[in-house]
C-alpha cells in the first residue's frame, strides 16, 4: 500500500510541476492574441505576451523545484528535550 501511496504522490507532483510551467505561457499568448485582435494592436503585444507567459513559466518551474526538493530532504533531527530536575 505504501508502494501506492507514493506513485501517486509523484504522479501529483509530475503534474503539479507539468502545470505551473506549461499553462502561464499558452494563457498569456491566448491573451495576447486575443487582445490584437480585438483592439486591432501591433505584434508587439504577441511578444509582451510571450515575455509574460515565459517569466511566468520560469516562476512556477522555480517554485516547483523548490517545493520538490524541500519534500526530499529528510525530516530535521529535533534535539531531546532539556532535562528537568523538577519533575518527581
Amino acid at each position: 500500500m505504501k508502494t501506492f501511496y507514493d506513485i501517486a504522490r509523484h504522479l501529483v507532483w509530475l503534474t503539479q510541476f507539468g502545470m505551473s510551467v506549461a499553462v502561464p505561457p499558452v494563457l498569456s499568448l491566448w491573451g495576447a492574441v486575443w487582445l490584437q485582435r480585438r483592439f486591432a494592436l501591433g505584434g508587439w503585444v504577441v511578444a509582451a505576451g510571450f515575455l509574460v507567459g515565459l517569466l511566468a513559466a520560469v516562476g512556477g518551474l522555480r517554485s516547483s523545484l523548490k517545493a520538490i526538493d524541500r519534500q526530499a530532504r529528510p525530516p530535521k533531527k529535533t534535539d531531546p528535550p532539556p532535562v528537568s530536575f523538577n519533575r518527581h
